[in-house]
């Protein structure tokens, strides 16, 4: 696709960079030139808001961010950046994959990780755990600033616990469901047995019956938390992850469509097709233009 690549690496504004695994800057105007056009990260890179707003898009969703709110953005992911507000004020923290994925995510939580890489592009904590967050992060940048071999270890179980208080907020959460109800846990089941099993399980009556309820009551639950049927939300996971595939890999649309759970190439094309009135190779096409043009 022709989109740059940011590497953390060439990220070097002072000598010790060169030896570092993470970096953390000011969020303001000037910071966020590189990441005005389209790219990807070989990085992950959290943006916490304090003041002002902007909109940051990854993939295909577009997240408004305000004051108290924090993105994740996920290496590999496509992402930028549009209209930064003048009165901006929060921090930027990059920080290699391996800090987070090899220590956090494979290990010490597996068991939370449902869908981590969407679930925390735009997250929100409460006003008391986001003053936490703000003292952690002052405490980071201290470091990077003046770091030392042990101070550079202080700092990867900073940010661990930082993003540890992220994945707590919104484990297993749908962003509507900050409010609790009754029938919240067998919604927050379905997206993870959503997540787990769309690949090979395409039907409302199969839910229904891990969540040992009728398919009545899954739709009526779906509806009343997502504001859609179960069939649409089963659909609509699919399709994220055909436009992912699409945008992210070298796959051919045949092996797109086996990798799915689908039968043929023919059998991809008839549920795009049937789905956003396009192809896969015009919606590959669209998406491309989106990104690049």
């Amino acid at each position: 696709m022709g989109l740059q690549k940011l590497e953390i690496k060439k990220n070097i504004q002072k000598e010790e960079d060169k030896n570092l695994s993470f970096r953390i800057f000011d969020l303001d105007r000037e910071r966020l030139g590189e990441y005005l056009q389209p790219h990807k990260k070989d990085h992950f890179c959290i943006i916490v808001m304090e003041t002002g707003h902007l909109e940051v898009h990854i993939e295909e969703k577009t997240h408004h961010l305000k004051p108290g709110k924090i993105s994740v953005i996920f290496p590999e992911q496509v992402q930028f950046i549009s209209n930064p507000g003048e009165d901006l004020k929060g921090k930027i923290i990059l920080f290699e994959e391996i800090l987070f994925c090899s220590d956090i995510l494979k290990n010490e939580l597996s068991t939370y990780n449902v869908n981590l890489s969407t679930q925390l592009n735009c997250t929100i904590l409460s006003p008391k755990d986001f003053e936490r967050s703000k003292n952690l992060l002052e405490i980071i940048q201290d470091i990077y600033m003046n770091p030392s071999l042990i101070k550079k270890e202080q700092a990867r179980f900073y940010i661990k616990i930082f993003l540890l208080g992220l994945i707590e907020s919104i484990h297993g959460l749908h962003p509507v469901l900050y409010k609790e109800t009754t029938d919240k846990p067998l919604y927050v089941r379905f997206k993870k047995y959503l997540n787990q099993h769309y690949k090979e399980q395409r039907t409302v009556q199969y839910y229904a019956e891990k969540l040992a309820i009728t398919p009545k009551k899954l739709n009526s639950i779906t509806k009343k938390h997502c504001g859609e049927t179960a069939i649409h939300a089963i659909h609509n996971r699919i399709l994220m992850e055909i436009k992912r595939q699409l945008l992210f890999s070298d796959l051919t649309h045949k092996e797109i469509a086996f990798d799915l759970g689908f039968n043929s190439p023919s059998a991809l094309n008839k549920f795009v097709k049937s789905k956003l009135k396009e192809t896969p190779t015009e919606l590959q096409q669209e998406l491309a233009q989106m990104y690049n043009g």
